[in-house]
């Protein structure tokens, strides 16, 4: 029996640290500047957190280098669960393959905790292309190879891989446009100088509704309810299994004890379920996920190497 004391200490002060964490602040790195989605889903949801844990929760914005600065500043944090990081999809799944020399890994060196949010994108195309369905753009693309124009937010974006997806899936000839964010990309495609955009919902709905942009299907699994007439790239085009979702996770350093992950995880995802935060997710066009540690790890993995594939094959290099 006594050989197994030192076992039973070790999980009664594990779970005892569970129980008391947090007992200071917590800080929440977010690798972009304030004002994105990267930045407003944490602090929507740290402004709840600190309420639950009583516990001050602070949004630590450090942008810079595509994110890389935040994410490496994250990754090399104390892994005791004061210091936590909200990344983009991109950083965890497309940004490691355009970088030849990243200073973090995203296996080695972070710990996935949930999943926060997810945002749906749309394929739209200016209305003075002659296309009104996605089967008609692959015909016109296949007639006119290199003529039309697809716009990004960057290198390496969602916007731009799954555009590069297509053309891969679809065998066409589309010449990208990376932009500096979303808003000059935006500008330029209603302005008639880009044919087309994937974009997300929040940013291209609006155009949209106002006969500014043709919505041509969306990059979901499933029809969206904000789009409810236009049917999914996958079927669509058709291109079995398509799907280029945004979205964004809470990651902690590798390290962290499993235990105090577990807790962020319950209580975020809790969090996720208050109306009020519900109704201003969807104010930003997002869908509250809560994914576990595991659901989230086996995200990453699927995602890393299906993007790696794209990058790879298109040979897209950081800015």
């Amino acid at each position: 029996m006594t050989r197994f004391l030192p076992l039973l200490f070790l999980l009664i002060a594990s779970t005892a640290d569970s129980q008391s964490w947090p007992q200071k602040g917590v800080r929440i790195i977010v690798p972009f500047a304030p004002g994105g989605a990267s930045d407003l889903m944490p602090r929507l949801v740290g402004e709840k957190l600190s309420a639950m844990w009583n516990q001050p929760v602070v949004i630590d914005n450090r942008p810079g280098a595509a994110g890389n600065i935040g994410m490496e500043l994250g990754a090399k944090s104390p892994p005791d669960g004061y210091t936590l990081l909200s990344a983009p999809n991109g950083n965890l799944v497309v940004n490691p393959h355009m970088y030849s020399k990243l200073a973090y890994d995203v296996f080695k060196d972070l710990a996935p905790v949930t999943r926060i949010a997810a945002v749906q994108n749309v394929l739209v195309v200016h209305p003075d292309v002659p296309a009104k369905s996605v089967k008609e753009l692959v015909t016109l693309a296949r007639a006119k190879p290199g003529t039309l124009t697809f716009a990004s937010p960057g290198n390496g974006s969602q916007a731009h891989v799954a555009v590069e997806l297509m053309k891969m899936q679809l065998g066409l000839d589309l010449v990208h446009v990376p932009y500096q964010g979303v808003g000059p990309a935006i500008q330029d495609l209603l302005g008639g100088r880009i044919s087309l955009m994937v974009a997300q919902v929040p940013s291209a709905l609006p155009q949209v509704k106002a006969g500014k942009l043709r919505a041509l299907g969306v990059a979901s699994s499933a029809p969206l309810a904000a789009l409810p007439e236009v049917p999914t790239i996958a079927e669509a085009a058709p291109l079995p299994g398509f799907e280029a979702v945004s979205w964004y996770a809470l990651m902690a350093p590798t390290g962290t004890p499993n235990e105090v992950i577990g807790k962020i995880h319950s209580d975020v995802a809790k969090v996720l379920q208050f109306p009020e935060v519900k109704e201003r997710l969807a104010g930003m066009g997002a869908e509250p996920s809560g994914e576990s540690p595991a659901e989230l790890a086996a995200r990453i993995k699927s995602e890393y190497d299906r993007w790696g594939e794209v990058v790879r094959k298109a040979n897209i290099k950081a800015d």
